[in-house]
């Protein structure tokens, strides 16, 4: 669904990255040049990838989750122990969009006002793995005599050593049940794990659920946690990793002609969207406008993805739905990430729907996949640059392979212009975006 008046507004923001959390702190660190990309320590050294982008400023205390009135602080605390690291990032990043927003405003007028069954809340998570050290004990209690596991013993001896409430640490679906159970919004809740499409898929329905009519206001978040002791084993297995072996700032190279894989990552990003009609009506600062949402899958029928169809599917959607010209889009926020095929397929697809000279821009550069979390934390960077009237320079990627042809930022200070085109794919071929345009 599209709307091309931009009657659907976004009045906050929030953020956990690599780069800080806060706006303030991820525009910073972009205009700066300052990756997030740092080394792993040595709990992950049974990964081949030496490095990634850790949001080591996030702690998961209650401290960072903003400014909280006293019920609402000792609810979110006590609920903590029931959240694992990509729930804990995520609720912070509503929370903290929450607030910028004051949609929630303690002021007794519009808190009379305020009609909870007309807010929602939608989440874009990873499938999220338990951590082993959920299990440890249990394990240890099934183990024979000469330390084998013995399977058998497991409903009896095993079961009983595991926390009874673990499996509630670890469902997608719980972002978006923890945040609106501790506001008591009543409107449409949702989750979507689409992997890295997620967070502009989940953009795309709160923008579709507002347009029709069914809330007012829907807070839209998406994490994802790529730096974890199973997962990232999964994700070395499968797909292409940077091994990380020298400057860690320079590991994720997208577009460059010696990119090597993608950078491990981890963060959340959430945004309040709201009517326009509802914003104005409380006096709220308009961030952007959402214009429209696409998505697409392409590949055959081996399941081979064609992410270069995808992508353009998607962007020539999303011209179509706003009715915006190829010029009137200021610039592309690209997937971008800086796997050998990825990437080459990805720059086609912009060359083919909008030419090589339009400015494209790649935040996974300072900070690897962040996963469900990483479209979020990409699209605000791209507001952030609307806001601020320039483009951030892209990292590592001053040697552009030459059959990637687009027009990269390597240098600070382009214009951004007054939208933007944000893209996202998964290693499965579905592509998502969304287009954004200035307040």
């Amino acid at each position: 669904m599209s709307d091309s008046q931009g009657s659907i507004v976004i009045t906050g923001l929030g953020v956990i990255s690599p780069l800080g959390n806060s706006p303030e702190q991820v525009w910073d660190a972009l205009i700066k040049g300052q990756s997030g990309v740092t080394r792993l320590g040595d709990v992950y050294e049974h990964l081949p990838t030496k490095v990634a982008g850790q949001s080591l400023g996030f702690t998961g205390d209650i401290s960072q989750f903003g400014e909280l009135e006293k019920t609402l602080h000792r609810s979110i605390k006590k609920g903590l122990k029931l959240m694992c690291r990509d729930i804990q990032m995520g609720v912070a990043a509503a929370q903290l969009a929450v607030n910028v927003s004051r949609v929630m405003s303690a002021d007794p007028e519009a808190v009379a006002q305020f009609d909870r069954q007309r807010v929602g809340v939608l989440f874009g998570c990873d499938h999220i793995l338990s951590i082993p050290e959920e299990f440890t004990n249990g394990v240890r209690a099934c183990l024979t005599q000469d330390k084998k596991f013995d399977f058998d013993q497991w409903a009896q001896k095993g079961l009983p050593k595991v926390d009874p409430l673990w499996l509630l640490k670890y469902l997608p679906n719980m972002p978006a049940c923890h945040f609106a159970i501790y506001h008591d919004l009543q409107g449409p809740n949702n989750s979507l794990t689409v992997r890295e499409a997620s967070s502009n898929m989940a953009i795309a329905e709160a923008h579709c659920t507002l347009a029709r009519g069914s809330a007012d206001v829907m807070v839209v978040g998406g994490t994802g946690a790529r730096v974890h002791a199973s997962r990232s084993v999964h994700m070395a297995l499968q797909e292409q990793i940077a091994l990380g072996d020298g400057d860690p700032s320079a590991a994720c190279r997208p577009f460059a002609a010696d990119r090597s894989g993608m950078v491990l990552g981890e963060g959340a990003g959430a945004m309040v969207m709201e009517t326009q009609e509802y914003a104005e009506k409380r006096g709220a600062r308009i961030l952007g406008r959402v214009l429209a949402g696409a998505s697409s899958t392409v590949a055959d029928q081996r399941g081979v993805p064609n992410f270069r169809k995808g992508f353009e599917n998607v962007m020539r959607s999303l011209l179509q739905q706003s009715g915006m010209a190829v010029g009137g889009v200021g610039h592309v926020h690209a997937h971008g990430l800086g796997t050998t095929l990825c990437d080459q397929q990805e720059a086609e697809a912009i060359n083919a729907v909008f030419g090589p000279d339009k400015p494209v821009v790649a935040a996974k550069s300072f900070m690897g996949n962040l996963g469900a979390g990483g479209g979020l934390v990409e699209a605000i960077s791209s507001i952030l640059a609307m806001q601020h009237g320039e483009l951030f320079a892209g990292l590592n990627c001053q040697n552009m392979d030459p059959s990637c042809k687009i027009n990269l930022i390597t240098k600070a200070g382009a214009d951004p212009g007054t939208s933007f085109i944000n893209l996202s794919m998964t290693p499965q071929g579905q592509a998502s975006g969304v287009l954004i345009a200035k307040a």
